[in-house]
């Protein structure tokens, strides 16, 4: 197989599964909806629970984790910075749709394309095409349509709106250390690393906010259970692997398929009605992810 073909065949692995992974993630925002339980404690059980699956899924490999590559200063860091941005972003998420409406902090955090890019052309030197700006911002606009014309969206507040970005921003850096990791270890083995100090940063996090790390009740239990399985095993299993395969700046790009895909969960389990603005805006996303995608 010639040079040329297999990065065609690495390119498209990436996107399907970057495709199918943020389509599955749109189902967080259900799971967030059935469960009693505080922000950070959701967010922490979606990563300890996982934990067992995605160890699970490195045996398989049959590689385990090279423990001589985590006494290297630089890969330590990386997955200290992983677990950090990924923790914060959870959390400052969470925390933003007690402050402002649930369509202003979607908004705000899936602006993390946005700090991907710039960061990367910044500071990382990542050779970014002009045209994809171009793209960015057109699937930034039918975003903005899908999620603004909601009937949630309403009593919008400044401070609400900050953290959703500030959400945003740290959800950015966890994308390019992935992205970074993946360098010297798998999909899998990079994803069980990040889950694995995440749950550590978030005891103290939960701890603090509500001074347990206990659910209440067995239903609770199958709520986290079912999160933990599909929105940080299977989906960010696939978002993982599809951002070892292609650049940074176009991984989030296709992240912003998570936002429709809530949109039409919302449609399909909750009787959430979707305006035609919505999915005109629907449509802009999709046709700027594929003329990136294409030209990328």
């Amino acid at each position: 197989m010639s040079e040329e073909i297999k990065k065609t065949n690495d390119k498209l692995k990436g996107l399907g599964s970057l495709f199918i992974g943020s389509a599955l993630l749109g189902l967080s925002a259900i799971f967030v909806r059935y469960s009693d339980s505080s922000p950070s404690l959701i967010a922490f059980y979606r990563v300890f629970l996982a934990l067992p699956f995605l160890y699970l899924w490195v045996l398989m490999e049959g590689k385990g984790i090279n423990l001589r590559l985590l006494s290297n200063k630089k890969t330590f860091l990386l997955i200290l910075l992983s677990g950090f941005c990924f923790a914060v972003d959870m959390s400052f998420w969470n925390w933003s749709i007690s402050f402002t409406s649930v369509a202003n902090a979607t908004l705000m955090a899936n602006t993390a394309p946005i700090f991907v890019s710039f960061i990367g052309l910044i500071f990382l030197r990542h050779k970014i095409k002009p045209e994809f700006f171009l793209m960015l911002f057109s699937a930034m606009i039918g975003v903005s349509l899908v999620i603004l014309s909601s009937s949630e969206n309403n009593n919008p507040k400044v401070f609400g709106d900050f953290l959703g970005i500030v959400a945003a921003i740290f959800y950015a850096g966890y994308i390019l250390s992935i992205k970074s990791l993946t360098v010297n270890f798998s999909p899998a083995q990079t994803l069980f690393l990040a889950t694995f100090m995440t749950s550590i940063i978030l005891i103290p996090i939960s701890l603090i906010e509500t001074g347990e790390l206990i659910p209440r009740n067995r239903e609770e239990w199958s709520v986290l259970f079912a999160y933990a399985l599909i929105s940080q095993t299977i989906a960010q299993g696939l978002i993982t692997y599809g951002i070892s395969k292609i650049a940074a700046h176009l991984s989030s790009l296709l992240l912003l398929i998570q936002p429709l895909a809530a949109a039409f969960y919302g449609w399909l389990l909750l009787n959430e009605a979707i305006t035609t603005l919505q999915a005109f805006g629907g449509f802009v996303v999709l046709g700027s992810i594929y003329l990136a995608a294409k030209n990328n």
